[in-house]
């Protein structure tokens, strides 16, 4: 019987490097890789890299020289890395790194069984192409394991924005929407398989269009309204949307369809009109603000986040005070803040007026006092509230669980509960990241 072969990936950034990494390793499990958690076990090294944020590509070379040594002892270890710090440094990578055996870009990781063999083989594998074929058509279908009470599924990729701060649209490509029946496909694939929540993934993942099996022309709201068909997928989920591909189906999907769960991920980035101009973000405070009243008049309850950036150039005192003020006319449940980081190609990094470190690091930890304030608020106002909790996992003390509530909020309770039931809780008591509940009913695992 022939030994499998282990395969390590460290996985950096966003949900859809996640879910890329999952069907990297289902690719290579094809070419007899079962995955391990330890690379001094590995044959296989992957790094699947995200190109957000500042120095990412320096932070990658500094994890390909911890494994000079493993190399070094074994020189049959193959070494790869994927996603968009390939697609953007290629060649320069391999020039950099000798020791690296195969980059991929996050387009092109269908192909990796042939660029392994290729490694294998003692050849350099080196593809960054934006192929004209659907990667996913090409990917094996998914093995028949059990899976965990949630999943991450990706429907859309890339993104035609051209946000002055971001290289999305240069490591990912232009907009492409994945057809329904493959989505619908996929998601029963992963329903059969355990799986309770479903998240829709995508760079801009409210600019999916698709036909239905009518031939009629449907938005993320029409997938979303056919997923929610399926008998036993309890929740839905989305993320990241873009205000400029709000739709009034996807407004009213809200109000409609009991599974999609009460929670909208919907970035600003500033508070700023002339900031928001400069990242060249189409929308204006304003009318962020009214699509936010829109969504909350469709469902009253449902907990609102977002994304900002600090200190773009030429940012200044006033105009980071108009994102606060944004920040307090929202009451965020969760919020995720970052300081402007100079990407490599974009607009942004060619700018006058950047912002003293020192100054972005206090708007920053100010940013986060409002937005840990309203986390908790939201928090504390949802004591009471009665709702189902899906469970995820064990915690630490005995008898203890862990699960989401419909408001993304992570919950604690003690009774008797397996992962993937969906149990009935009041919640009795928060803290600033999570609450505890107290067990009222426990609803079976699934019908059947």
């Amino acid at each position: 019987m022939t030994q499998a072969k282990k395969l390590y990936i460290k996985t950096y950034g966003c949900q859809m490097n996640v879910y890329d990494s999952e069907r990297m390793a289902e690719a290579l499990g094809g070419q007899g890789y079962v995955e391990t958690s330890s690379p001094e076990d590995a044959d296989m090294i992957l790094l699947n890299t995200c190109h957000i944020r500042e120095k990412a590509a320096e932070k990658v070379y500094s994890e390909l020289g911890r494994f000079k040594g493993l190399k070094a002892a074994r020189p049959d270890l193959k070494i790869g890395v994927a996603g968009c710090v390939a697609q953007a440094e290629g060649e320069e990578i391999m020039r950099r790194q000798p020791m690296v055996d195969l980059v991929v870009g996050p387009q092109s990781y269908h192909r990796l069984p042939e660029l392994e063999a290729k490694a294998g083989a003692g050849e350099k594998a080196l593809d960054t192409d934006f192929p004209a074929e659907d990667k996913f058509d090409h990917l094996s279908a998914r093995p028949k394991a059990k899976r965990g009470p949630t999943a991450f599924l990706t429907v859309q990729e890339g993104c035609d924005k051209f946000c002055a701060f971001c290289v999305v649209p240069y490591t990912r490509g232009a907009e492409v929407s994945r057809p329904v029946d493959r989505v619908l496909s996929e998601a029963r694939d992963l329903v059969e398989r355990g799986v309770r929540e479903i998240t829709l993934l995508g760079q801009n993942v409210n600019a999916w269009s698709g036909e239905d099996a009518k031939g009629r022309a449907i938005g993320l709201d029409g997938l979303i309204r056919e997923l929610a068909k399926l008998p036993d997928l309890a929740r839905i989920r989305y993320t990241t949307s873009h205000p400029n591909d709000v739709t009034d189906g996807l407004i009213a999907a809200h109000g409609e369809v009991d599974k999609l769960m009460p929670y909208l991920h919907l970035p600003v980035q500033s508070g700023s009109d002339r900031v928001l101009k400069a990242m060249n973000r189409s929308h204006t405070a304003e009318s962020y603000l009214k699509l936010l009243e829109r969504f909350r008049a469709a469902r009253p309850d449902i907990a609102l986040s977002g994304d900002f950036i600090v200190g773009f150039p030429g940012e200044t005192d006033a105009e980071f005070e108009e994102t606060l003020n944004v920040v307090d006319a929202v009451g965020y449940a969760q919020a995720f803040s970052f300081k402007y980081s100079a990407r490599p190609g974009t607009p942004a990094a060619g700018m006058d007026g950047h912002v003293a470190k020192e100054v972005m690091d206090e708007r920053l930890q100010r940013l986060q006092q409002h937005l840990n304030r309203d986390q908790y608020a939201f928090n504390q106002a949802s004591v009471g509230r009665s709702c189902q909790v899906l469970v995820e996992r064990k915690g630490k003390l005995a008898g203890q669980w862990l699960g989401k509530s419909p408001w993304l909020q992570s919950v604690f309770f003690e009774g008797e509960a397996n992962i993937g039931d969906l149990v009935r809780v009041e919640l009795a008591e928060a803290g600033p990241n999570s609450l505890r509940g107290r067990v009222l009913e426990a609803v079976a695992a699934r019908a059947g």
